[in-house]
């Protein structure tokens, strides 16, 4: 059972701050920003998970099968992640590349102390062997100095490295056209790393800094001891809101501009780019289609399609699909059906799953994965793990990695430059 105690905060930005370098005591911490973007389908304005009870922690064998067991089993809030090669758990497919982060392929937690902001209030959710540090907690994070704070100082040093060359990204992507035009597959989202070796970095200040410049919808900070995610995502994978399920999967960026007149122009131009359009289709067909599995029959709807939103960064085309589905369906099940996700994947997805693995230098991870959380009443909400940053403190790996969707239609010299556009806001973090 969980204790509830709300407070009013006044300044509810220093509050978040506070909050963040409070939790760093913690060995496990995730933090969940919707940074006041409020959709048809928000939940909140942040939420902090930290202090294991209970954990789970699995390899790809078996992994959405123990997960199911542990969610069922626990019967409460369970937060974690969700990393892109458990595709080798639905499908017959492997991971064979560069991995210089080594994070678990699973990860999720029930954690002693929640707390949840919306609007003003922030509410505490703590386990009953913990209520009694409800207000000594909330006093200690008030306590909480973050402008004089000297370890929050960014590292300026850090050299990045490419996986993948201009040259060799060129031939890699061409070997993905001709896939498509043999017919192998309609579309697949290739993807490149940057890292740097021999880095040491304040994984805070870097998310705080990240969050500073995107103030994306899902931004996250996870840490799992010496392992950390700082993710300035844009992108929902999945929400379940009692019988309803929904899928917002993105394609289709245009860069920002300060210029008013002709950022408006650059809205126009990426909603009737014919590319981008067929691109996002394609995405919403594959989700569709995964959705259908879990649903109930007659009930997949796209709500969206193709609507461009604005990012302080960029400009996004994103399409909304939701489904109905049986009160009895298990909330793993709906994952494990629809994982990963559509928009990091291609179409057809276990051929274009199979290609990406053949052509990318680099294990992808907790990247195109996901971050989020299951309730106590078998809800869950999950991002797509993109525009993030993730590291291994002890190994003093850092990497980035970015992507974009390869169709017919591709120019490699123009898929080069929308990769180098979505990698900007993380390289001039940690570039200083």
């Amino acid at each position: 059972m969980r204790k509830k105690v709300s407070f009013t905060v006044s300044d509810i930005v220093s509050f978040k701050q506070s909050l963040l370098l409070w939790s760093q005591q913690y060995y496990e911490v995730v933090w969940l920003d919707s940074n006041g973007h409020k959709g048809k389908y928000s939940s909140f304005d942040g939420m902090l998970a930290v202090d294991a009870l209970t954990t789970i922690v699995t390899d790809t064998q078996n992994a959405f099968e123990d997960l199911r067991t542990y969610q069922s089993n626990t019967k409460d809030w369970i937060f974690g992640y969700l990393s892109y090669d458990l595709k080798n758990d639905t499908e017959r497919l492997t991971s064979g590349n560069v991995d210089g982060l080594n994070f678990p392929e699973l990860y999720f937690f029930q954690p002693k102390k929640m707390i949840r902001i919306e609007g003003q209030a922030v509410t505490f959710h703590y386990l009953n062997m913990v209520s009694d540090e409800i207000e000594t907690d909330f006093v200690s994070i008030n306590d909480q100095n973050v402008a004089l704070t000297p370890e929050l100082e960014v590292e300026s040093n850090i050299r990045i490295k490419l996986r993948i060359f201009k040259d060799d990204y060129f031939r890699r992507v061409n070997k993905m056209l001709n896939h498509i035009h043999r017919g192998d597959i309609y579309e697949a989202n290739f993807c490149q790393e940057f890292y740097a070796e021999n880095t040491d970095i304040n994984p805070l200040r870097t998310y705080q800094k990240l969050n500073s410049i995107t103030r994306a919808p899902f931004s996250t900070f996870l840490k799992i001891n010496d392992k950390y995610l700082m993710s300035s995502s844009p992108e929902r994978y999945i929400k379940k809101i009692k019988n309803k399920i929904v899928s917002q999967p993105i394609k289709g960026t245009a860069k920002r501009s300060l210029d008013i007149n002709e950022d408006k122009v650059l809205v126009k131009t990426l909603e009737n780019d014919e590319k981008e359009r067929a691109e996002n289709i394609m995405i919403v067909d594959l989700v569709r289609n995964d959705l259908s599995k879990s649903a109930l029959r007659g009930t997949v709807k796209v709500e969206e399609l193709c609507k461009v939103y604005s990012f302080d960064q960029v400009h996004q085309m994103i399409s909304t699909i939701s489904a109905e589905v049986p009160s009895t369906a298990n909330p793993v099940d709906i994952i494990m059906e629809t994982f990963p996700m559509g928009s990091m994947t291609g179409a057809p997805k276990v051929s274009a799953m199979r290609i990406i693995e053949n052509l990318e230098a680099s294990k992808r991870g907790l990247y195109s994965g996901s971050v989020g959380y299951f309730t106590p009443e078998n809800d869950f909400d999950f991002n797509v793990v993109i525009r993030s940053i993730l590291y291994n403190k002890t190994a003093q790996y850092v990497s980035y990695s970015v992507g974009s969707a390869i169709t017919a239609k591709a120019i490699p010299e123009k898929e080069y430059e929308e990769c180098l556009l979505k990698a900007k806001a993380m390289r001039q973090v940690l570039e200083n």
